[in-house]
C-alpha cells in the first residue's frame, strides 16, 4: 500500500469494509467515494483503456478533473474482463466484498458473471448497488442516458428555463451527482440492515428516478398550479451589476423589503403604496428592478455589502471559485482541502460536509496502479497474480509521478 495510506489512521464509521467499484463515470464512481471519505476501503476495477470518465472535460495527462475529483483515495486494479481469467479474478474480488457498486447497462454486470443473481446466494449479507439510466427494465431500459439527456428527459431544463420559455441545462453535472447521492444514502441504509441483520440486498436506482426525486417540490408545484411559474417568485429578486461585480440582492417579505429600503435609503419605495406587498412589487417587478439596477451601478460591492449587511439584508457576491476559495467562512470551516495528485499539481477538493472527522485526502490511482498490492491484501498467492498478469488479464499500472 502507499506509504501515505499505510500510514493513515481511519477511524470512519466504514473502516474495515471493502467497497469494489466497477463502475465508471461519475453516479458509480462518486457513491463509492462517499464512502471511502466515511473509512471504507475502495478497490477501483477498470478495464485496460480505463474508465471512460478519464478521458472527458479538463484533462491533465492521465487524469481529468472529473476522474480526479471522484476516484481520489481509492486503490486501482486493471482487470481485462474479456479475458476468461480476467472474468474470474473480477468474480473472486466481487466474492470478497462487502459492498459492490456498478453503473452498467442492465444485463452487463451478469454477462461479466458479477450479476447481482450471480454473487447473493454465496454472498446474501452484500450490498450490491446497481446504478442506470432508466431502470432495470421497460420501455426505456436499454436507452443510453447522459447527464445532459437526463436532464432534458426528465425535466430539469424546463424547470432551468428562462423568462423567455427557452430550456437550459443547469451547468454542474446535476443528474449525475444527484443520482450518487441518492446512491450512496441507499447503500448507507443497507449497510445499517445488513449490520443489524447479517443480510445484504440488492439497491437498484437510475438517474430518470433520482432527477424526479430532486424535483419533488417542483413537480409537486406544477400539479397544484398546472403551469409552472416563471422566474423568481419575489421581487426584487435578481443579479444585478455592481461597478466593479455583481450581486445577488432579494426580498422574500415586506420586513425584509423594508430591510433593503432602509439600506439602500429609499423611504419612498416604503410609502409607495404598490410595493405594500409582494403582489404589487410582483407586478411592478421591471420598474423596481431597473431602479435598484441603476442605485448599484453607482458604487462598488464592497459599499453594498456593507450597507446590506448592516440591515441583514439578504444578499451574497457573485462568486467566481477564486472569490470562493478566499471567501472568510470558507477557511474558517475548511471548506476546500488540498488534494496532492500525482502528474498534475496541488488541486483545491471539496470533501462531504457532515463528517464527524475528516480522512486525509488520498490521490485517483492510475489505471491499475495498485493491482499486485489489492490482489494480494485480498487472498491472492504471488504465483496466481503473476500467472493472471503473464496472461494479460491483469494489467500493473505504473506508479504517477510526483508533479514538479
Amino acid at each position: 500500500m502507499d506509504s501515505a495510506v499505510a500510514a493513515e489512521v481511519n477511524h470512519g464509521p466504514f473502516s474495515g469494509l471493502r467497497v469494489l467499484d466497477i463502475s465508471q463515470g461519475i453516479a458509480g464512481p462518486y457513491c463509492a467515494q462517499m464512502l471511502w471519505q466515511h473509512g471504507a476501503e475502495v478497490v477501483k476495477v477498470e478495464p485496460p483503456a480505463g474508465d471512460w470518465g478519464r478521458h472527458v472535460g479538463t484533462v491533465a495527462g492521465a487524469h481529468s478533473a472529473l476522474s480526479t475529483a471522484y476516484n481520489a483515495g481509492k486503490r486501482g486494479v486493471c482487470l481485462d474482463a474479456r479475458h476468461p481469467a480476467g472474468r474470474e479474478a473480477l468474480r473472486r474480488l466481487a466474492d470478497s466484498a462487502d459492498v459492490l457498486i456498478q453503473n452498467f447497462r442492465p444485463g452487463v454486470a451478469a454477462r461479466m458473471g458479477v450479476g447481482y443473481q450471480d454473487l447473493a446466494p454465496e454472498a446474501p449479507g452484500l450490498v450490491y448497488v446497481s446504478i442506470s439510466g432508466y431502470g432495470e427494465d421497460g420501455p426505456y431500459a436499454n436507452a443510453p442516458a447522459s447527464d445532459s439527456v437526463m436532464q432534458a428527459d426528465s425535466g430539469l431544463m424546463y424547470a432551468n428555463q428562462d423568462e423567455a420559455g427557452v430550456p437550459r441545462r443547469i451547468g454542474v453535472l446535476m443528474a449525475d451527482i444527484a443520482t450518487a447521492l441518492y446512491a450512496a444514502q441507499a447503500a448507507m441504509a443497507a449497510l445499517y440492515r445488513q449490520a443489524r441483520t447479517g443480510m445484504g440486498g440488492h439497491v437498484q436506482l437510475s438517474l430518470f428516478q433520482a432527477c424526479a426525486a430532486l424535483q419533488a417540490n417542483d413537480i409537486l408545484a406544477y400539479g397544484m398550479a398546472g403551469a409552472r411559474r416563471a422566474g423568481p417568485v419575489s421581487a426584487p429578486n435578481g443579479v444585478f451589476d455592481t461597478a466593479d461585480g455583481r450581486l445577488s440582492v432579494l426580498a422574500l417579505n415586506n420586513d425584509q423589503f423594508a430591510r433593503l429600503c432602509r439600506a439602500l435609503e429609499r423611504p419612498e419605495w416604503l410609502l409607495d403604496p404598490a410595493y405594500a406587498d409582494n403582489a404589487g412589487r410582483m407586478e411592478r417587478r421591471e420598474e423596481l428592478h431597473r431602479e435598484l439596477a441603476a442605485q448599484l451601478a453607482t458604487r462598488p460591492s464592497s459599499h453594498w455589502t456593507e450597507r446590506l449587511t448592516r440591515e441583514d439584508v439578504l444578499h451574497a457576491r457573485v462568486r467566481d471559485y477564486d472569490d470562493l476559495a478566499s471567501h472568510a467562512q470558507a477557511a474558517h470551516v475548511g471548506l476546500l482541502q488540498t488534494l496532492v495528485q500525482p502528474g498534475v499539481g496541488n488541486l483545491p477538493y471539496a470533501p462531504l460536509p457532515g463528517l464527524a472527522q475528516r480522512r486525509p485526502l488520498a490521490a485517483s490511482p492510475a489505471i491499475g496502479q495498485h493491482s499486485r498490492e489489492v490482489l494480494g491484501d485480498w487472498g491472492w498467492s504471488p504465483p496466481e497474480i503473476q500467472a493472471l498478469l503473464a496472461a494479460g488479464a491483469l494489467v500493473q499500472g505504473c506508479a504517477q509521478k510526483e508533479p514538479r
